[in-house]
């Protein structure tokens, strides 16, 4: 960590701090496990994350993009039934979360779907424009 800390404090690389940012936030994203979730990619220009979420409704899910992150958040709420439950094992998780991904340059998000307790999310990154851009020139004298 310390390494990642020193590159970015180089005289040579003014006006990174958003990127020293990116980085932060990406480490710290791995550092979390639940819900398991798949990246897998869908062409040369998409991608598909699906997060495991059995058991959570579409109003308890939040999908927002925020400076190319991506967060996926569940919230629960336990039923005044769960309270009078006397569990003699209790495996499935019943926990909220929130799950962060940092996107590249460009991504964008067609769609998010709930479906058999997996929230799909797909992303693709637009064709670039084939155009050429012209620079003037200024004369100084």
């Amino acid at each position: 960590m310390t390494t990642r800390a020193l590159l970015f404090d180089s005289p040579f690389l003014l006006g990174f701090d958003h990127t020293r940012a990116l980085i932060e936030r990406a480490a710290k994203a791995a550092g979390e496990s639940y819900p398991p979730y798949n990246v897998e990619a869908r062409g040369e220009r998409g991608v598909r994350i699906t997060l495991a979420v059995a058991g959570f409704s579409p109003d308890q899910l939040e999908v927002t993009i925020e400076d190319r992150q991506l967060t996926i958040a569940g919230r629960r709420t336990a039923p005044e039934s769960e309270a009078e439950r006397e569990y003699l094992h209790r495996g499935i998780a019943a926990r909220g979360f929130v799950r962060s991904f940092v996107l590249a340059d460009g991504m964008e998000v067609e769609v998010a779907k709930l479906e058999h307790g997996l929230l799909h999310i797909d992303l693709t990154r637009p064709e670039p424009e084939g155009r050429v851009k012209r620079i003037p020139i200024v004369s100084a004298g």
